[in-house]
């Protein structure tokens, strides 16, 4: 398939939320109806392309693997069809959230990474829902549970945030600054 892109953003050996950073100086510097191809080599960016796009109205179409290199393609939306991206309002600190499993065994910690970066290092406890599988497997929560969503650095938690809260999910927090400044205790596969 080929596909006419108007710009290309080498985002190759980067790691969440780098390829989304990219990509956003990318976007202001196109016109609408233009195409952006993001090149990466993370499988997070898969579900984090995507999720981006739709949170912020670029259209999402699609992404194709070659050789290990995920090229995802977007086109800038209409001014009038952009909206501004936002942060999931409920946020706790890496530490509020220590705090809170040493003091209390009902909070469920939910992890949107990719299941290589959960092998490498999670919560005891913790489950791992992928944010690519999210909308698939949302019937595996509690929407009553309350839910703390972690992820490297609390972009991919809080997509993941906003859309189960959409879902009717009432007690959700996104863990910022996630897994790459965690200190406390980690499993490993």
């Amino acid at each position: 398939m080929n596909i006419k892109v108007d710009r290309v953003v080498d985002a190759k050996g980067l790691a969440c939320p780098m390829p989304i950073v990219r990509t956003k100086k990318a976007i202001n510097e196109l016109n609408a109806g233009q195409v952006l191809e993001i090149q990466a080599t993370d499988k997070g960016s898969v579900a984090d392309i995507q999720a981006w796009s739709q949170s912020t109205g670029h259209q999402f179409l699609g992404t194709q693997i070659e050789d290990n290199i995920y090229r995802h393609y977007v086109r800038k939306s209409e001014p009038d069809d952009i909206k501004e991206e936002i942060t999931f309002s409920h946020a706790i600190r890496n530490e509020e959230l220590e705090e809170l499993l040493e003091e209390n065994g009902d909070i469920l910690v939910l992890d949107v990474r990719e299941p290589a970066e959960y092998a490498f290092g999670r919560l005891k406890g913790s489950i791992n829902l992928p944010l690519g599988d999210l909308e698939q497997r949302m019937g595996e929560l509690n929407p009553g549970d309350d839910i703390c969503i972690i992820c490297r650095t609390g972009y991919r938690s809080s997509l993941a945030a906003h859309f189960l809260s959409e879902q009717g999910f009432k007690h959700i927090k996104n863990v910022v600054p996630g897994m790459s400044q965690w200190t406390g205790p980690v499993e490993r596969d």
